[in-house]
């Protein structure tokens, strides 16, 4: 009697254990899917940058530390020549790009985009010319090397050469010649007198003998590289463009505290050697800020440079070109006070 009460008992647990196990490993199961389907469940988004170098290195490093991730977000970055960029953000094709003025630019011609951010406080680019150029006046008469028309580096070097007292518009041809190699291969066979570039090409180039004739944030103080977006991204999903700017604004700060590995990030993106990484750190690490803020008399220059460009007669006003208000939550959430 004794023996088949303890063999009933062995049973009846065998079958307890067993039934725990089988709700056990369901609910492990379940958590799993969960976790799978939560991974799964991030938000993919694409973000255009205009070159593989140092001052767009913002968006690559929010995604390489994992900035993005942790905020549930799968981006895509790609490489776009600036007109490329501003198009597809028109148009949907991209979520979100990293320029400044042509997004200004857009906002102004009647686009539906808009900054959302800022990166950069300052123009990081310089006027490289021919060693026998000494000034920006010598300029007049002579050609002028850009990426492209109306995109930053364009722009900036027009308001150097204005600023000389010559009319960029009259007094120099300007070609757009795509990427920094190129306008540089135009330089050394004197196809062009003298382009416009972001370190350290200016210390590389002046090595070689050729001039320095400015550097624009020694000029002027202008916001350089940003985020914009497109009005029915800002209409549609906030809390992801809050997302986003939570993930940049931490790569920036990570930026300025690790030189290091950002200069290792440049040369693993950008496929360049190590001296130039780290002299391009060291040329602009100072150029990026710790809050993704936009100075307001900084981004009233922008607006004023683009009106000029596109002969806009009429005033425009900030809010017209940018939305700042998920940079103000943005910061909030990230417990930075900003300017």
């Amino acid at each position: 009697m004794k023996l088949h009460s303890h063999n009933r008992l062995v049973s009846a647990f065998r079958f307890h254990h067993s039934s725990f196990c089988v709700v056990a490993l369901i609910f492990m199961l379940s958590a799993h899917a969960g976790v799978v389907q939560g991974a799964g469940a991030a938000d993919r988004i694409r973000i255009a940058v205009s070159n593989p170098n140092m001052p767009n290195l913002t968006s690559h490093m929010a995604q390489r530390r994992g900035f993005l991730r942790e905020e549930n977000l799968d981006a895509e970055i790609i490489r776009m020549n600036p007109n490329v960029a501003i198009t597809a953000l028109a148009t949907g094709d991209v979520d979100y790009c990293q320029l400044f003025g042509a997004v200004v630019g857009g906002a102004i011609a009647g686009l539906p985009i808009r900054i959302v951010a800022g990166f950069l406080d300052n123009w990081p680019v310089t006027l490289i010319a021919q060693p026998e150029l000494k000034t920006i006046k010598d300029l007049k008469g002579k050609t002028l090397g850009v990426s492209t028309y109306g995109a930053t580096p364009d722009t900036a070097a027009r308001m150097m050469i204005r600023q000389s007292g010559l009319d960029p518009e009259k007094d120099i041809k300007v070609l757009a010649l795509g990427s920094d190699a190129a306008r540089l291969t135009a330089l050394k066979q004197r196809v062009v007198d003298v382009v416009v570039m972001s370190p350290p090409a200016d210390t590389q180039m002046e090595k070689q003998g050729y001039r320095v004739l400015a550097r624009a944030y020694e000029l002027f103080s202008f916001p350089y590289l940003g985020m914009g977006s497109h009005l029915r991204k800002i209409k549609e999903k906030p809390d992801e463009i809050r997302r986003v700017l939570k993930a940049t604004i931490r790569a920036n700060r990570f930026i300025r505290d690790n030189r290091d590995e950002s200069a290792r990030t440049l040369m693993a993106w950008g496929k360049v050697e190590s001296d130039f990484a780290y002299a391009s750190y060291d040329a602009i690490r100072n150029l990026f800020n710790a809050d993704g803020a936009v100075p307001e008399d900084g981004l009233r220059l922008v607006i004023e440079q683009a009106r000029k460009s596109a002969k806009v007669a009429r005033e425009v006003a900030p809010n017209e070109v940018a939305e700042l208000k998920f940079l103000r939550e943005a910061q909030t959430e990230l417990g930075i006070k900003g300017r």
